[in-house]
Parts: structure tokens; C-alpha cells; sequence
């Protein structure tokens, strides 16, 4: 329970102000990537310390962090990541602990069946609900595909940061954000989703 408190507090602060820094843009957003940038890539040299492929890494965070950056001149296109990355985090935290049930993988033990569901649950409910304010010209088959691939993508993001961890032993990428751990740890999904959606983006399948 204490840790659940750190967590919805930790992310009362965080989100209204990444989202100021993201709708400011200019030189204030660019500020927020590349502080984002150096502390994810910090925490990946040491969670990988002298591992031979570290290096991938890297590599793989600045493609992913330009991703984030330029699509945020789209911004509906860039909050529809947003915004699936986060309900899909938030629905398999809170569905997991409510349902727990059948384990999804032995890489990542907290992660259930009932948690992968609801991550597709919640940031679809929460698509349909913001996307009703808008325009429901956006519910077509391409955007429901693009949604289910990008969630899909979310959660593999999720796994695949988890097993560098178990690789290292380590519980948390590092100790930055109080009940969450390190920035990787949140943004774990994201600096996946990113980069597909900006491939999607580029050949026109989704028109948003």
C-alpha cells in the first residue's frame, strides 16, 4: 500500500509536468528529451555495466528518443502513443493486483494474463472516451489495428526491459521516480511504442 501511495503521487507530479514541457515544445521540450535521454541512458550503462551488448543499446535510445521528439510536432498522433503507452501501463498494474491469476511470463513474474487484458482494456476505454470529445471519424479499422499494435508493442517494451533487469539482478533500473523506480522503468514501453508508430506514421496507414 505505501508503495501504491508513492506511485499515484509520484505520477501526479510527472505527468502534468511532462505534459507542460510537451505541449510548451521549442527549446522547452527539447530541454525535457534530452534530460529524459541522458538520465534512460545512464541508467541503462548501469544496469548493463560491461555487457557485450550495451552498445546496441544505446543506439537503440537515441533512435527511439529522435522518434519521441520529432513526432511531437503531430500532436494527436503523438498523445495517441501517449496515451495508449500510460493506460496500458496503468491497466496492467491495477488488473494484476486485482485479478493476479495465470503468470504471462518467467521473464517478468508480476505480469499476468489479467494485466496484459486490462492494459488493452484501459487505453482503448480511454482512447474511445477522448477521441468522443474530438472526432469519431478516428474510429476506424486502421486506427483499432494501429491501437492493438501499439498497446501490444507497449507491453513487449515492458517484458524486454524486465529481462535486462533479471539479467543483471537488479528489482528497478534505478531510484529517480519514488514507487516506480528508475525512468526506464516507466518509460520501458514507450521508447518501443515510439519508434513503430513513427514506421506507421511514415507510409501513411493511419490517417490522424
Amino acid at each position: 500500500m505505501s508503495n501504491l501511495v508513492k506511485r499515484i503521487l509520484s505520477s501526479i507530479v510527472l505527468i502534468p509536468l511532462a505534459f507542460y514541457f510537451i505541449l510548451h515544445g521549442s527549446y522547452m521540450l527539447m530541454f525535457f528529451t534530452f534530460i529524459c535521454f541522458v538520465i534512460a541512458c545512464y541508467e541503462w550503462h548501469m544496469i548493463t555495466k560491461n555487457k557485450p551488448y550495451k552498445t546496441y543499446g544505446f543506439i537503440f535510445l537515441i533512435i527511439s528518443f529522435y522518434t519521441f521528439y520529432d513526432l511531437s510536432v503531430d500532436a494527436v498522433g503523438f498523445l495517441f502513443v501517449l496515451i495508449v503507452c500510460v493506460s496500458t501501463d496503468i491497466g496492467g498494474y491495477v488488473f494484476g493486483k486485482i485479478f493476479n491469476g495465470p503468470k504471462l511470463t518467467k521473464i517478468s513474474p508480476n505480469k499476468t494474463y489479467a494485466g496484459a487484458l486490462g492494459g488493452y482494456f484501459l487505453s482503448l476505454i480511454s482512447l474511445i472516451i477522448i477521441t468522443s470529445y474530438i472526432d469519431y471519424s478516428f474510429l476506424t479499422i486502421q486506427f483499432f489495428i494501429t491501437f492493438i499494435l501499439i498497446s501490444t508493442v507497449s507491453q513487449i517494451g515492458d517484458i524486454t526491459v524486465s529481462y535486462f533487469k533479471r539479467k543483471s539482478k537488479i528489482k528497478n533500473t534505478g531510484k529517480i521516480i519514488p514507487g516506480h523506480g528508475g525512468l526506464l522503468d516507466r518509460i520501458d514501453g514507450m521508447i518501443f511504442a515510439f519508434p513503430i508508430y513513427y514506421l506507421i506514421d511514415s507510409t501513411g496507414y493511419l490517417n490522424i
